[in-house]
């Protein structure tokens, strides 16, 4: 793969910005780069290495190719957006299910494909670094975990990938050849299960707030089983996580109280939050690198608010600055949301605030007037330091929250009295009544408490219903449940494209 020979070949270990860790944990002196086989020697270099390991989960949604913008665009809840129908081609084609090995943005294979990389090569290292066997055994298991994290959105998205274990060298990068999904997800199984026993139950929230946890990596072992079919075992291990619904577990995780709370800035690593991608407003992010793997802050803002927004001074419509107006939000989500009670909190209606005379902005691309409030940036989260103002916001984002186990675990039993306490428990957070516990029920509960979140396209490749949901956005049932490979994975190396794709 030509593109791992000049990314991968040398380790950046300590990246600026790094994903699912606290800031205590992330400011570690970035060191440059440098040869693997010089480097690991004592307990800060193995440290910095985990870092490293942990940066590309910031994918969630860092930077323009990130995974909520470009997953919601592709479902039903949302359309692509922008300032045009080029405006990111690759968001575009993918909200019309028109990907091609060449419009697909060659960093969600990329970006993943390095986690991977570093994760191996820390795995390889470790024995020998001097450090105690317990820090050794934590070590390894952050980075099976995190390995198993890059794997699972690897194959969810691609399906026909290679599955590598150790370190590509200049010898056997383009004699690398895919393996099935099943063998994949068998190794992401092992990489949790043999995880799991040496994570903490907790980690001390003023030091290492986001680093992986045994519920973390249980949450995430439950969801592999849920998208592989095995809802048994998905069942089981997350009950482990889930405890009593509407209850404290045994980590200390429960529901918030209010929903809103789940998207206020400040409430970061908050006792709903499982696996967590954190962000900073400290990175001087600016143009000249920008999506290079250096800009700090959650670009999602950016992107999901409107355009050339304004209001009068006596008006009590948000203060927000001027965004981009991606992942518009369409009609038929407006209509699903707009009696729920976490309509204001997951939908801003800008077209009734200026035909109010409230607001006013610009419209977009695809333009409803409906905008993403949980993701939506308020003036006072803007940065007023050094480097851009709109690459720099510091909102966290979810990769998975309880209230997601709640309902995977309700989905994995189908029914009886635990599936139906999990779905009440959800709805009685936000005031709703109970609902007898079905598949749709569940179904139509994930979409409400989740819109927005990047998990939509997913739940319905995995519950089967993309066709019929997407068949007015041009889907192709057979081919594009997953993503083609981008054409530069493929040139000079043994990998095939996938099917229904040139």
């Amino acid at each position: 793969m030509k593109t791992i020979k000049y990314k991968y070949f040398f380790i950046a270990i300590a990246m600026i910005s790094l994903g699912s860790c606290s800031e205590e944990f992330v400011e570690v002196t970035p060191k440059g780069s440098f040869l693997s086989d010089n480097y690991y020697s004592n307990e800060g270099q193995a440290t910095a290495a985990l870092v490293g390991v942990y940066d590309p989960i910031r994918k969630n949604s860092g930077g323009f190719e990130n995974m909520i913008a470009m997953m919601n665009a592709g479902s039903d809840d949302f359309y692509a957006g922008g300032g045009g129908s080029t405006d990111g081609q690759g968001i575009q084609d993918f909200s019309t299910h028109s990907l091609t090995s060449i419009s697909i943005p060659g960093s969600f294979w990329n970006d993943h494909y390095q986690g991977v990389f570093r994760a191996n090569t820390l795995l390889v290292k470790l024995p020998d670094v001097d450090m105690s066997d317990d820090l050794k055994s934590r070590f390894t298991a952050e980075s099976k975990a995190l390995r198993a994290i890059y794997y699972f959105n690897l194959v969810r998205m691609f399906k026909n990938i290679p599955l590598l274990l150790d370190p590509l060298t200049a010898t056997n990068m383009y004699d690398v050849e895919q393996t099935t999904s099943e063998a994949v997800y068998a190794q992401i199984e092992k990489d949790l299960t043999e995880a799991i026993p040496a994570l903490p139950a907790t980690v001390p929230a003023s030091t290492e707030s986001g680093r992986l946890t045994k519920g973390a990596a249980q949450a995430m072992l439950g969801k592999v089983y849920l998208f592989e079919g095995k809802k048994a075992e998905a069942a089981a291990v997350l009950a482990q996580v889930n405890g009593t619904p509407g209850a404290t577990n045994q980590y200390g995780n429960k529901l918030l109280a209010n929903f809103s709370d789940l998207w206020v800035v400040a409430n970061k690593f908050n006792t709903e939050s499982l696996i967590e991608v954190s962000h900073t407003s400290a990175g001087n992010s600016d143009w000249g690198f920008w999506g290079s793997g250096r800009d700090e802050g959650n670009s999602l803002n950016v992107m999901v608010g409107p355009r050339s927004y304004s209001k009068p001074a006596t008006s009590s419509a948000p203060d927000l600055p001027s965004g981009w107006s991606f992942n518009i939000i369409t009609q038929d989500l407006y209509d699903a949301l707009k009696t729920d009670p976490r309509f204001e909190a997951t939908i801003l209606d800008i077209k009734a605030l200026k035909a109010a005379g409230e607001a006013d902005y610009i419209g977009g691309y695809q333009d409803t007037g409906y905008f993403l409030n949980k993701f939506l940036p308020r003036k006072t989260d803007v940065r007023t330091g050094g480097g851009a103002a709109e690459l720099n916001y510091k909102q966290n984002t979810y990769v998975m929250r309880l209230a997601d186990t709640y309902l995977m675990e309700a989905e994995a039993l189908g029914s009886g009295a635990r599936a139906q306490a999990l779905l009440d428990a959800v709805r009685a957070r936000v005031g709703l009544p109970s609902v007898p516990v079905t598949p749709q029920a569940i179904k139509n509960e994930r979409r409400r408490e989740f819109a927005g979140e990047g998990l939509r396209f997913f739940d319905l490749v995995r519950w089967g219903d993309a066709a019929t949901v997407l068949a007015n956005r041009g889907f192709n049932a057979g081919v594009d449940e997953i993503f083609p490979i981008p054409t530069r994975e493929l040139q000079g190396t043994k990998l095939k494209q996938n099917p229904g794709y040139n």
